[in-house]
């Protein structure tokens, strides 16, 4: 299959398209969100697995990679919220990935679970690795009470009718620019709501997200740095940013993260590469301003596997 090689001036105006079509993106999302979303994602969304945030980046190397994921926040209170994340996403062609994504969040009552499958599709710009990513996923969500933790009359109406109403469809869109040292993102998580106003939270997604980072190779006892700026829309909440960085050491076998949130929050991480085919990382975020007081912050540990490489 041949490549698309493009001049360096339409290089730059397809660069300026792109850019152009993310700060529509974000204005566009700033006046038409409507539903709480999720302040603090999976920790892993912002290095180890970046198909969490961006159905873009589903399958962007060879091979197929798995991903799982487990977060419990506020240890101690009856009710807490627990998450899971489970991913798999794979290179099908020169120019196509795809992907599934699958979202559970358990939070006293209520129990929300969101499936997705993802299709992606590439264009190399020219012969030194510049690429552009689109992704599209298109997700179930099921939203339910669990009975077993009613405290009171589990034959009340109100809970049975929580429980019929319809599954939720929605989409998610994604963008991204890669080269040897750049990554440049943009995504809608939540589509259909974004332009018809109907958002039942289903999935506690934000409104929009970009990022970019620049990975800098060394030779030597620290092997990659990596700093990275996101920028998520958060309908009911200031927007946030996320700033951090991911070092790399002995080769990638192992590295530590951190990103600073301006929702007030930090989330720190170490891993551990075996193999370069698995790789196990703990995290952990400290509490959002206002009820660090009372709880503490959220454990993660993360897992991904690589095939067929």
């Amino acid at each position: 299959m041949k490549k698309i090689f493009i001049p360096t001036q339409s290089f730059k105006i397809l660069l300026l398209i792109f850019t152009m079509t993310a700060v529509f993106t974000v204005v566009k999302a700033q006046q038409a969100g409507n539903s709480q979303a999720l302040l603090e994602p999976s920790g892993t969304q912002y290095f180890q697995n970046q198909y969490l945030a961006n159905p873009a980046m589903a399958g962007i190397d060879s091979g197929l990679h798995i991903n799982g994921a487990y977060r419990r926040q506020w240890t101690g209170i009856d009710g807490a919220p627990v998450t899971g994340y489970f991913t798999a996403d794979g290179f099908i062609t020169n120019r196509v990935g795809a992907g599934l994504h699958i979202f559970n969040d358990k939070a006293g009552l209520i129990n929300r679970t969101r499936i997705a499958g993802t299709y992606a599709y590439r264009i190399p710009l020219d012969n030194n690795g510049r690429q552009l990513h689109f992704g599209l996923s298109l997700a179930m969500n099921f939203q339910r009470l669990d009975y077993s933790h009613v405290t009171g009359d589990p034959n009340d109406p109100s809970l049975s009718a929580f429980n019929r109403r319809d599954n939720y469809f929605e989409a998610e869109y994604g963008m991204a620019y890669t080269d040897a040292h750049w990554t440049l993102q943009g995504a809608l998580p939540n589509v259909r709501s974004l332009f018809t106003g109907d958002n039942k939270g289903v999935d506690g997604g934000g409104i929009f997200f970009t990022a970019a980072s620049y990975r800098f190779i060394q030779e030597g006892a620290i092997s990659s740095v990596a700093p990275k700026l996101c920028y998520r829309g958060v309908k009911g909440y200031d927007n946030i940013l996320d700033a951090g960085v991911n070092v790399g050491f002995l080769d990638n076998v192992a590295n530590v993260m951190a990103m600073y949130h301006t929702s007030g929050s930090v989330t720190a991480g170490i891993g551990v590469n075996i193999k370069k085919m698995v790789t196990v990382q703990a995290l952990y975020t400290t509490q959002t301003e206002g009820i660090k007081t009372y709880v503490d912050g959220s454990y993660e540990i993360g897992a991904t596997v690589n095939l067929f490489r």
